[in-house]
């Protein structure tokens, strides 16, 4: 009996070791969830220009200078944010909430929030 029990201990210790694939693919989520953290987190003030001038280029300078700038706080402070959360909780993988993923991404797109979804 004492044989058997120490036969099923090992097997259900070593099934539930990752294999290779699984530890690799997590290690490039987590990963890029951190790095994509750290990037918004230190780089979301670049959100302002940005949107200003993509603000200005649809409805005129003077629209982009004044909604834009506030728009542009607004997303400046989503992004801040949404880095942090993705550097707080990087080994979890989810996707990203901010698109574009970097802020220097298609930088002629406004910024939007999607939802939080693992990867």
């Amino acid at each position: 009996m004492n044989k058997i029990f120490r036969i099923f201990l090992l097997l259900a210790a070593t099934s539930f070791l990752p294999n290779n694939a699984m530890a690799d693919n997590y290690s490039t989520k987590i990963g890029e969830k951190l790095g994509n953290g750290i990037a918004n987190a230190v780089t979301g003030f670049v959100e302002i220009p940005k949107t200003m001038i993509i603000t200005g280029r649809r409805h005129g300078a003077t629209y982009g200078m004044t909604a834009g700038l506030f728009t542009g706080l607004f997303h400046s402070v989503g992004r801040s944010l949404a880095g942090a959360l993705d550097i707080a909780t990087f080994p979890v993988p989810t996707t990203p909430i901010v698109q574009p993923n970097y802020v220097w991404d298609n930088f002629d797109r406004e910024t939007t929030y999607t939802e939080w979804r693992m990867r």
